[in-house]
């Protein structure tokens, strides 16, 4: 009987792209995949930490998972077990953790895991039969009995590094076996912004230098495989053959950031910009657009860096990608405003499948603002993009993210922030009220705003936003435009196929036969419902 193994993703479309991968990595080895529900015997759960709120979603989702089964293995992977040493100790709800630039080890982890479980269980029948009285010479003889955690001196225990430490203390591969991170030879500094969690014993952070070793997060013999992050030079190759959308398919072709905004955690959760192959993405590319893809959204932690480390740069790889036989469309993902210029632009202006949708992060109007969040732009040269862009691009849809209630914004500041999105009239602002995250630098600044005027500004600008929203969506009503469509749906009680335009706008046709991954051409009718709009075909 085939094992079960269901997944939880949480965070952004870069964990959507690996949870999705390591999925398929699943059913390569046999399993069979589930609801995230009672009764899986494996539980793989992509966590987030991108704020405390994202911490806290992640511990409750792996502790969910180990109530549904006590039994199952449990696996957390991703950005806030990557980091979580530093700030917590062992969790036991964990069996198998697997960091950054590690998820590809799913498979092995997964197997040397149930091997050292049954090494265990053979271990305590022979005890008890009294079939031997030394234990190390049991643990020669079984091989992989090792695993134990209760030898953690109490600072070991107090800090999570020694989670996983072999019985000499050294954690080498020669005592622990093949992989893991340990965060106790850190140097103050290291520890201090974070980036020393998990280093490797070389200092490389590269896969051979990686180290797994055992250590007892939930009572069992677990896997703890993480690598020095801040010092990963390779990207990790995970790549996906089909997508469950079937119309679009994100593809993952860069990792990590080099920026260290004040505000964000993620460069010492994912390490340095590194760069996915070109031609590894192409032939990705190749294998999903012959499964029935015509739609690719290259994303990123930091895509405007990628090919930085490579000798390359974001427009090649997009050409490239274009180039695939049978790929329709490219979207892009979150843009730094410093890359759009009119050599970039202008070479995207000439794709016919390029898709002018720019969500370019602005996160404050305000250049005071911006200068305590260490952003390198001011809000007139962000301004400039978006001129450069509706130059360039008919009617380009525009998208950007926003952070209310930064330490030390006055009502002053707020202000420029609403009036600066008022002028510039983008399709879609996404608002977030600031979360005050552990081991940034944000988080230590005076003036941090109070809860209830962090909801008051944010509703302001979300509402602002479904003003400019509107306006946008009535600049293209009646206008020409390509729909790639995706599914069936109820509208008014009439069934429709609905999918979006190469600008975002949701448009539908009625569901009077299958429509789904279909291309057509019309016209923006009238508004079937909020922000979905009747695709008039002539």
């Amino acid at each position: 009987m085939k094992k079960k193994a269901a997944l939880h993703n949480l965070g952004c479309k870069v964990n959507a792209y690996e949870t999705e991968a390591m999925r398929q990595l699943l059913e390569e080895a046999g399993y069979e995949i589930v609801p995230f529900e009672p009764g899986a015997d494996v539980y793989v759960i992509n966590t987030c930490t991108v704020t405390n709120i994202a911490d806290r979603k992640s511990r409750q989702m792996l502790h969910r998972a180990r109530r549904m089964n006590p039994q199952a293995v449990v696996v957390a992977a991703g950005c806030y077990v990557q980091t979580a040493d530093v700030r917590t100790g062992p969790d036991t709800s964990i069996d198998i953790v697997l960091g950054n630039n590690c998820k590809k080890n799913l498979i092995e982890a997964l197997r040397d895991f149930e091997a050292a479980r049954a090494a265990e269980a053979g271990c305590a029948h022979g005890s008890e039969a009294g079939r031997s009285e030394d234990r190390a010479g049991m643990e020669e003889s079984a091989g992989v009995c090792a695993g134990r955690g209760s030898d953690k001196t109490d600072a070991e225990s107090a800090d999570g590094a020694g989670a996983g430490r072999s019985e000499d203390g050294t954690g080498t591969e020669e005592s622990a076996g093949v992989c893991a991170g340990r965060g106790s030879d850190k140097t103050d500094a290291e520890s201090a912004d974070g980036a020393g969690a998990g280093r490797s014993e070389d200092g490389t952070g590269t896969e051979e230098s990686a180290r797994r070793s055992s250590l007892h997060v939930s009572g069992r013999p677990g896997q703890d495989i993480r690598i020095d992050i801040a010092h990963a030079g390779e990207f990790e190759t995970l790549s996906l053959a089909r997508t469950e959308e079937h119309t679009r398919a994100y593809m993952k072709v860069q990792d990590g950031c080099n920026q260290f905004c004040s505000y964000c955690i993620i460069p010492y959760a994912r390490g340095r910009v590194r760069s996915r192959a070109l031609e590894d993405v192409v032939s990705e590319a190749r294998t999903l657009a012959a499964n029935g893809c015509q739609e690719i959204v290259l994303t990123g932690i930091h895509l405007s860096s990628y090919g930085s480390d490579l000798g390359r740069t974001l427009p090649e790889l997009i050409e490239a990608v274009h180039a695939v036989e049978g790929i329709r469309r490219i979207r892009l993902g979150s843009l730094e405003p410093g890359i759009i210029t009119e050599e970039f632009a202008g070479a995207l202006s000439m794709l016919p499948g390029f898709c002018p949708h720019f969500h370019l992060s602005l996160q404050s109007g305000c250049d005071a603002t911006l200068k305590r969040m260490n952003r390198h732009y001011t809000s007139e040269e962000y301004a400039q993009k978006c001129e450069l862009l509706r130059r360039i691009f008919r009617e380009p849809a525009l998208t950007t993210d926003v952070i209310v209630g930064f330490p030390g914004e006055t009502e002053e500041e707020f202000g420029q922030t609403a009036a600066f999105l008022k002028r510039l009239g983008l399709y879609e602002t996404h608002i977030f009220k600031y979360s005050r995250r552990q081991g940034t630098r944000a988080a230590a600044m005076p003036g941090q705003i109070p809860e209830p005027v962090k909801e008051e500004r944010s509703r302001r600008l979300i509402a602002l936003g479904d003003e400019n929203r509107r306006a946008f969506e009535a600049r293209h009503a009646g206008q020409e435009a390509e729909v790639l469509f995706e599914e069936k749906c109820t509208i008014g009680g009439r069934e429709y196929f609905t999918g979006y335009t190469k600008e975002y706008i949701r448009a539908a046709v009625p569901a009077d036969r299958d429509y789904e991954n279909v291309l057509l051409t019309g016209r923006l009718g009238p508004a079937l419902e909020p922000h979905v709009f009747l695709l008039q075909r002539q």
